[in-house]
């Protein structure tokens, strides 16, 4: 004990002189698992910080790190960095978004808002020629807030929004926050604020305005198709590769609901007015079941309500609703569209259908005009097909790609505007 003391006393009098004792041999300390600290909330996108190479036994300097030093380090002696991000940078502004230049008529026409149903006109001549993609377009949709801008999505990796009738230049903005091609862009319903998803296993929320990204959703499978919920626009889904269909609330970046099937790649998704079920169509090719190739969903009780709507073999690139009727139509790449009751069984109707205009092999969209009379469809031939919905016969037809026009979108507010899109890059409106 006199030792003990002695030791411990001969310590203590060293500490107070301000001399340090010796250390005593050093032992490995029990390092607890270090606490992640989350990324900070996303706001404007910066160009990630270069990462430090690992500290492995000898650094870029030559000096040898020890595992002491390295747990040290992990224990709060520097600051955590947040995972990396895929490259994200900010779209410079081209144009302008505002409609102070645009044509008298078209001005009056978005203000005045006429009523579905007030014009019987159909589209027939080429309008505006919108040339900037440098490769296929796969889709374009009209912003509902602000009916002079148009968004369309490329397999060159980026985004345009359109000031379709401006004057001056009709390039707005170009989007390059993608890393592989895009396959859908829709705008929010009440601002200008667009959401696209791509092959590169991600849908991104932009402000279009700025052209800066607001948040960015990450999958484990590439996006093809994307909606948002009409009754809720801080929600939106996603339908991809794996066959995965994902709810996901803008607010929080998080998908709040999955709705699996074991089903193939997810072709196009409809969401019903009241936003409380939806339809997802389904490619089943692989699997040789054609019962799965459209299936009703509730989205609440995130259940199948029918799964054998369609039992052809062929697959459906496009489902939408009516408007103002009880039904919804399939695009079939049988080269025909089919069309079937929105109420339980959801039944087919086996004694109409439109046909003329080429599906086989391309994944042509259709769309109803907003009085819900006319039906128009995309064509493997380059024509926009125009369908009379109540007798389901052809109405005309007009040229609008040399290959095959993939995707149609009336206009929101003016009945007789409808863009289209192509293979060829050519993004076209038709008055």
């Amino acid at each position: 004990m006199d030792l003990l003391s002695a030791a411990y006393g001969a310590a203590s009098d060293d500490d107070a002189d301000g001399t340090p004792a010796s250390p005593p041999p050093p032992k490995r300390p029990r390092w607890g698992s270090t606490p992640y600290l989350p990324p900070p909330p996303f706001t404007t996108p910066q160009p990630a910080p270069p990462q430090p190479a690992p500290l492995l036994a000898a650094s870029s300097s030559g000096r040898y790190v020890s595992k002491r030093e390295r747990a040290l380090l992990a224990a709060g002696s520097e600051e955590p960095r947040p995972p990396p991000l895929a490259p994200e940078f900010d779209s410079p502004v081209i144009g302008s978004l505002t409609d102070s230049n645009i044509r008298a008529d078209i001005l009056r026409s978005l203000r005045c808002q006429p009523k579905p149903g007030s014009t019987n006109n159909t589209p027939l001549k080429l309008s505006v020629s919108l040339r900037s993609h440098t490769k296929a377009v796969n889709c374009v949709d009209w912003s509902p807030s602000h009916g002079h801008l148009l968004a369309s999505a490329g397999m060159d990796h980026t985004v345009h929004i359109w000031n379709v009738w401006n004057k001056g230049n009709t390039i707005s903005r170009v989007l390059k926050h993608h890393t592989a091609a895009v396959k859908d862009v829709r705008w929010s319903y009440h601002q200008p604020v667009l959401l696209s998803g791509g092959f590169d296993c991600s849908s991104r929320l932009v402000d279009a305005e700025e052209g800066k990204e607001i948040r960015v959703f990450k999958e484990d499978q590439a996006v093809e198709v994307i909606k948002f919920n009409p009754s809720n626009s801080n929600l939106f889904m996603s339908g991809g590769s794996k066959g995965s269909i994902r709810l996901w609330d803008i607010r929080t970046g998080l998908a709040t609901k999955q709705f699996d099937r074991s089903l193939g790649t997810i072709l196009d998704i409809e969401f019903s007015a009241d936003g409380k079920q939806f339809i997802s169509s389904t490619d089943t090719t692989r699997s040789n079941v054609s019962e799965n190739t459209i299936i009703i969903w509730d989205i609440l009780r995130q259940v199948p309500l029918s799964n054998q709507v369609y039992t052809e073999a062929f697959t459906c690139p496009c489902v939408r609703y009516h408007p103002y009727e009880a039904s919804f139509v399939a695009q079939s790449n049988g080269n025909y569209i089919a069309i079937f009751s929105s109420r339980p069984p959801f039944k087919l109707n086996r004694y109409r259908r439109f046909e003329g205009h080429g599906v086989w092999g391309f994944p042509i969209k259709c769309s109803f005009s907003l009085s819900g009379r006319e039906l128009a469809s995309g064509s493997s031939d380059g024509c926009i097909y125009f369908y009379d919905y109540k007798s389901s016969k052809l109405i005309r037809k007009i040229e609008a790609s040399k290959e095959a026009c993939t995707y149609i979108a009336y206009h929101p507010v003016i009945p007789n505007v409808i863009a289209s899109c192509s293979w060829t890059g050519e993004v076209s409106v038709f008055e």
